[in-house]
C-alpha cells in the first residue's frame, strides 16, 4: 500500500512539472496538433517514470526492534502507531469514486439524450438531431447537434465533425482515466480544460482551411456563446475561452524551434526523478530490526544490508532469526526488580559456513539484560545459509536491536 502511495505522490509530481512547464511556455503557441500529442505522451511518461530506479539500492528490513516486555513474555509488541498509510489510502479510493460516479452520471446522462433525439448518418458520422436549442456536442462517434443548428448553421456541424475525425474523444478518455486515478492534483483538471481548448483551436483551425470565412465563422461563435457544457465527456460547440479561439484564429503561427522548448523538461525530470529515488527497502515480515553498520574494517566482511544474497535462518529471511532470539529470552527477574528496561544493541558475523562469531555488544543498557542477550545469541545452535557476493559465500555483519520494556 505504501508503495503504491509513493507511486502515485511521486507521478502526481512529475505530472505538476510538466503540467505547469506547459501552461508557463508552451500554452500561448500555436502547435495545436503537437501539442495536443506533446501533452499526451508526456503524460504518458510522467505515469511511467516513478517505476524507472535509478539509484544505487541498499537493504534494510523496515520494521520496529525485538521488543521484551516484562509482563507477557510469549508475544512481541509491535510499536503503536496510528495507521495513517490506511487512512490516506481510504481517502484516495474515495476520491476515486467520487470522479468515477461523476463520470458515470454524465454518460448516463448523454445516453438518456441520445434516446430522446433522432439517430441519423450525415457526412460519415453517426449524428444525433435534437430538438430544442441545446447546444451541439460530439461524444466519441457521436455528433449531438439540434435539428434547427443542423439547417440553418451547417458550419456547426462541420467543427463537430473536426472534432470526430481528429480522434479529440481518445484524448478525452485517457485524460478521464488520468483525472480518476490522479483526482488530488489541481494542475490535471487544469490541463483538461487546457486539452478541451487545444480541441476548439483545432477543429477551429480546421474549418478555416475548408475555405469557410473566418469572419463570419467568428461572428457565428458570440452567437451562439450561450449556455454552458454540461457533459465532462464531450466536445462541444461553445462559448468556453471564446476570446482566447478567436485570437488564435488572428495570431501568426509560432515559430517551429519553440518546440525544442520541451527538451528543457528532461533535465528537470531527471533531477526529479533522481531526487525521489530513495534506496530500496524490503517488506517488513517481522519485529525485527537489520541495520548496516560501517565500523567493520575488514575487507572481507560484507554488511547486511550491501551482501548480494541475504543470509537466511531456518530458510527464511533474518526476522526468522528474531523469532527464534525471542523465544528463547526472558526478562531477567534482577531488572524487573530494579526496574531496569531500554534498548540492547548486539552485533555478530554471519560466517562463510554458516556459523555466527565474533558476538559483541554495541550498546548496552543494564548488565543483567546485556547479559541475557549476550547468552542466547551465543548459544544459538541453528546454523544460516551464509550470504553470497559474486557467486562466493562471505562473512556478513548482522546487528540486532532488543528492547526491554517493563508494563
Amino acid at each position: 500500500m505504501t508503495e503504491f502511495l509513493l507511486y502515485i505522490a511521486r507521478s502526481g509530481l512529475y505530472l505538476g512539472v510538466f503540467y505547469a512547464f506547459y501552461l508557463l511556455v508552451m500554452r500561448r503557441t500555436t502547435f495545436f496538433r503537437f501539442n495536443r500529442i506533446a501533452m499526451l505522451a508526456g503524460s504518458a511518461v510522467c505515469v511511467l517514470l516513478p517505476l524507472l530506479r535509478v539509484r544505487h539500492a541498499i537493504m534494510f528490513a523496515a520494521v520496529g526492534p525485538l521488543t521484551m516486555t516484562s509482563v507477557q513474555e510469549s508475544t512481541v509488541e509491535r510499536a503503536a502507531s496510528f495507521p495513517w498509510a490506511m487512512l490516506i489510502f481510504g481517502l484516495y479510493l474515495a476520491g476515486i469514486a467520487f470522479v468515477l460516479a461523476g463520470t458515470v452520471v454524465s454518460a448516463i446522462k448523454i445516453g438518456r439524450l441520445a434516446k430522446k433525439g433522432r439517430a441519423t448518418e450525415t457526412g460519415g458520422c453517426r449524428t444525433i438531431v435534437m430538438d430544442g436549442e441545446l447546444p451541439s456536442f460530439t461524444f466519441g462517434k457521436t455528433i449531438f447537434i439540434g435539428s434547427r443548428d443542423l439547417a440553418e448553421n451547417p458550419v456547426i456541424f462541420e467543427h463537430e465533425t473536426m472534432h470526430v475525425h481528429c480522434r479529440h474523444y481518445l484524448d478525452l478518455l485517457l485524460f478521464r482515466i488520468l483525472q480518476i486515478v490522479w483526482w488530488w492534483n489541481p494542475l490535471l483538471w487544469i490541463m483538461k480544460t487546457e486539452l478541451g481548448i487545444l480541441h476548439e483551436y483545432e477543429a477551429d483551425e480546421g474549418v478555416i482551411k475548408k475555405g469557410i470565412d473566418a469572419t463570419q465563422y467568428q461572428f457565428l461563435l458570440v452567437r451562439k456563446a450561450v449556455g454552458e457544457q454540461r457533459f465532462s465527456l464531450a466536445s462541444g460547440f461553445q462559448h468556453a475561452q471564446l476570446k482566447n479561439r478567436i485570437t488564435m484564429m488572428h495570431k501568426p503561427s509560432s515559430s517551429g524551434w519553440l518546440r525544442l522548448s520541451y527538451l528543457a523538461l528532461i533535465p528537470v525530470l531527471a533531477i526529479l526523478v533522481y531526487a525521489c529515488n530513495s534506496p530500496k527497502r524490503s517488506k517488513a515480515a517481522a519485529p525485527a530490526e537489520v541495520t548496516a553498520t560501517a565500523e567493520e574494517t575488514d575487507t572481507a566482511t560484507v554488511p547486511f544490508g550491501d551482501v548480494e544474497v541475504k543470509p537466511t535462518f531456518n530458510g527464511e529471511d533474518a526476522n526468522a532469526f528474531a523469532m527464534w532470539i525471542y523465544e528463547h529470552l526472558t526478562y531477567p527477574e534482577a531488572a524487573k526488580a530494579k526496574g531496569a528496561e531500554g534498548r540492547v544493541l548486539v552485533q555478530f558475523s554471519i560466517m562463510p559456513d554458516g556459523s555466527m562469531e565474533n558476538v559483541e555488544l554495541l550498546r548496552g543498557v543494564d548488565p543483567d539484560l546485556d547479559a541475557e542477550v549476550l547468552r542466547v545469541v551465543n548459544n544459538c545452535d541453528v546454523k544460516w545459509a551464509p550470504g553470497t557476493q559474486n557467486g562466493e559465500p562471505v562473512k556478513v555483519t548482522f546487528t540486532l536491536p532488543v528492547v526491554f520494556r517493563r508494563h
